[in-house]
């Protein structure tokens, strides 16, 4: 028996996955081995952070409709974030009649019991209309404890997802997280502690802390002792050649604890994404940011005096609704201040449910030339950036062959920039000392040192 995961949408997604895969694993199927052969089941793990995954989420579920015709045998589910939303459940359930399970956020762990049902029902019933379909999202309350117990088929390697907070409580105006995640819950110490030992120990070479914020940990656990800084400052002084990245950080508490903690460290990434959204005081404060373009700045000041080298990267929205020209003017001259590694740039797209969905919405033409101008600018920033690293050697966790460059392996610097140099597969997951001879805009290109590329000789 074969299964098929299809996810959309942010890391947390794709770890998520990784637990839906173990769980089939122990129900027995296999990861399809090729598109060629059909299914036994399909689970889409579906994103609604913005509208454009949703609709992809839910025009694929609809081209499922003729598989399911040739193979009626076929289990579809569908769970992740969209399933949160209020009423998708019904929506589902009514225009999507093939779809046999739906579960959400916090009770994916009960996939092995529906599927179970699933089956036993269509072995019972004579008419289709008979047939058990499982429709349920509500949030275990022991959901914590059931996922520390839920099988992970990693998938990423030699990168190691690592959850260390769920939920989130800030409810900035544009985003429907809040409503779909739930509350802050943040695993212990010692569970986090014991899967990244457990990951360095099978020879992940980088383990990703995850969480909605992962600054807020340990701010719902009674010990005051118990917070982001002191875990990052633990997980360092674990054994073993590792790195250490996380995100996302929340510059409202972004802290200089944690700042010392990574500068001090020898496992934790000099690597940051700090999500500013805009760089307007009037456009924070209608997102509900809870900082000030100052505050931030202060932030990025903070950070490079700890840490020169550091690459931050960012999230940038425009066309929120209450966006001016001159408020988007103020994003250009942050972005210009900043100097970004690079920026993740998106068009605010409404989401139902929150108060930014109920503002005046900025025209479409005037968001399309907003986002050209900003994704221009940071393009014309990370290229002279990447020429810094030119004749300078830096250390290079193997991540996967190159996809289009034949004979070359690509990974990441500490700091978090792409690099391609010559290699094999037999790489993938060392760490390798490479010197860096070109830049092309945000990628690097060089060898490693104690494999001097001989152009000539290929």
């Amino acid at each position: 028996m074969f299964y098929k995961i299809v996810t959309y949408g942010c890391q947390m997604n794709v770890h998520e996955s990784e637990k839906i895969a173990g769980l089939l694993e122990q129900c027995g199927y296999s990861p399809l081995p090729s598109e060629d052969i059909a299914p036994d089941i399909i689970v889409f793990n579906t994103c609604c952070i913005r509208d454009n995954a949703e609709r992809r989420a839910l025009g694929n579920i609809g081209v499922v409709k003729a598989e399911k015709k040739r193979n009626p045998a076929l289990i579809l589910a569908v769970c992740g974030c969209m399933t949160q939303q209020d009423g998708a459940k019904d929506v589902i359930k009514q225009r999507y009649p093939y779809v046999d399970i739906v579960l959400g956020t916090r009770n994916i762990s009960r996939l092995p019991e529906e599927i179970g049902k699933v089956l036993a029902s269509r072995a019972a019933a004579k008419k289709s209309d008979k047939r058990y379909r499982a429709f349920d999202t509500e949030y275990l309350s022991d959901y914590l404890n059931v996922d520390e117990n839920t099988p992970v088929f990693r998938t990423s390697y030699p990168n190691a997802w690592v959850n260390i907070i769920y939920g989130c409580n800030n409810f900035c105006s544009y985003c429907i997280v809040p409503y779909v995640r739930g509350r802050e819950v943040s695993r212990s110490v010692d569970d986090v502690l014991d899967e990244v030992k457990s990951c360095v120990d099978e020879g992940y070479g980088e383990t990703t802390l995850l969480g909605q914020n992962v600054n807020s940990y340990g701010n719902d656990i009674a010990d005051r002792d118990v917070n982001f800084a002191a875990l990052l400052r633990k997980i360092d002084a674990l054994d073993g050649k590792f790195r250490v990245r996380f995100m996302t950080s929340h510059p409202k508490d972004l802290n200089e604890e944690i700042a010392d903690a990574m500068a001090q460290s020898n496992k934790i990434c000099k690597n940051i994404h700090l999500p500013v959204q805009a760089g307007s005081d009037k456009v924070l404060r209608d997102m509900n940011r809870r900082y000030t373009r100052e505050h931030y700045l202060g932030l990025i000041d903070m950070l490079r005096s700890k840490m020169p080298d550091i690459g931050i990267t960012t999230d940038i929205m425009v066309g929120f609704p209450t966006e001016t020209e001159e408020d988007f003017r103020d994003t250009v001259d942050l972005v210009e201040k900043v100097g970004y590694s690079n920026a993740f740039t998106f068009v605010y797209s409404p989401r139902k449910g929150t108060p930014a969905a109920a503002m005046p919405q900025i025209p479409y033409e005037i968001k399309k030339r907003r986002i050209g101008e900003i994704i221009k600018l940071q393009n014309s920033v990370t290229k002279r950036l990447s020429e810094n690293y030119i004749g300078g050697v830096y250390e290079v966790l193997v991540e996967d062959v190159a996809p289009k460059h034949a004979g070359m392996v690509c990974g990441r610097t500490d700091s978090g920039r792409l690099v391609t140099f010559p290699g094999s597969s037999d790489d993938v997951g060392k760490f390798v000392d490479v010197r860096i001879t070109e830049s092309r805009s945000a990628s690097l290109f060089g060898f490693a040192e104690d494999k001097p590329f001989d152009k000539q000789n290929g």
